[in-house]
């Protein structure tokens, strides 16, 4: 059976940009920068040449010129990882890259040229006071969080720093969050979808090996194997200082930095959430909290 017009007419779509994508990053690589030497006749254009590029990457001439022709011909991982170091592409454009050839992209990395961007986050949530907020690597370890996080839901310096396990084994959140049982099953059903994105990170491991060692009830909920997305969760916290607490926690991802994860608790109508949490905020109610922000 001949496959729908739709199908080809996408599949010549993204051939025909391979194409074009390759010869625009062949394009901007000079020889010195391959670390070829710069006798030989002039160029007519600026870049490597495609032999030139086949020959650095250990592949057929002729199978990269078939490439970056838009062939419909097979590819493998580690022959476009080759390709893509020839052209020094950076991590978005590798993953680009594999899409255009069809094949899943790699899990997305970061690019050190966005490492900075650590500052401008921490000015984000630093902004999102009264209201708590805290940003999480990969495995979910608290990279930094707001004040309102400290006097909110208790995160400090003394507790676990992985929020997993202080999710399951930190007496000061398990105390007040009213939602944890509720809760419980995505928040594991969560972690294990986070695992999924990197099958093989030995990291990963190691977090669920501590859960399952700290908690019987983290254990349980692991065999049941479930799935879910990162998204929002509706929480309800009984804080000592001013009682019922309604927040909704949103998961937001920053594509230049896929190793972190922004959390951002936002008040629910209620209770009266917002107002009790500008009080705890301010310089009467961080006195009386119970875990002050040290500093």
């Amino acid at each position: 059976m001949a496959a729908p017009a739709g199908t080809d007419n996408a599949k010549e779509h993204r051939l025909a940009e391979l194409r074009e994508f390759l010869r625009s990053r062949r394009a901007r690589i000079t020889p010195s920068e391959a670390g070829l030497p710069h006798g030989g006749a002039r160029r007519r254009t600026p870049g490597l040449r495609r032999e030139e590029v086949a020959v650095l990457a250990g592949v057929g001439v002729s199978w990269y010129q078939w490439l970056e022709q838009g062939r419909d011909i097979t590819v493998s991982p580690q022959v476009l990882d080759a390709v893509a170091r020839v052209l020094r592409l950076r991590p978005a454009e590798r993953r680009h890259l594999y899409v255009l050839a069809g094949l899943n992209p790699p899990p997305p990395e970061v690019d050190p040229a966005h490492r900075h961007m650590c500052d401008g986050l921490r000015r984000l949530i630093d902004t999102w006071m009264p209201f708590p907020a805290h940003i999480m690597d990969i495995y979910w370890n608290a990279v930094m969080y707001n004040d309102s996080a400290a006097i909110v839901l208790g995160m400090r310096p003394g507790m676990p720093q992985n929020c997993l396990l202080s999710f399951f084994t930190d007496p000061v959140y398990r105390d007040r969050a009213r939602s944890w049982e509720r809760n419980a099953p995505g928040v594991v059903a969560q972690f294990r979808a986070a695992c999924s994105e990197f099958p093989d990170d030995e990291g990963f491991r190691a977090v669920v090996a501590e859960a399952k060692r700290n908690s019987e009830e983290f254990a349980r909920l692991w065999e049941r194997r479930d799935i879910a997305p990162g998204g929002q969760v509706r929480k309800e916290l009984e804080h000592p200082l001013v009682g019922t607490l309604h927040l909704e926690s949103t998961q937001l991802r920053v594509p230049a930095r896929p190793d972190l994860t922004i959390v951002l608790h936002t008040p629910l109508p209620e209770a009266d959430t917002a107002a009790k949490l500008q009080w705890l905020a301010s310089p009467e109610g961080r006195r009386g909290a119970m875990y002050p922000v040290a500093g």
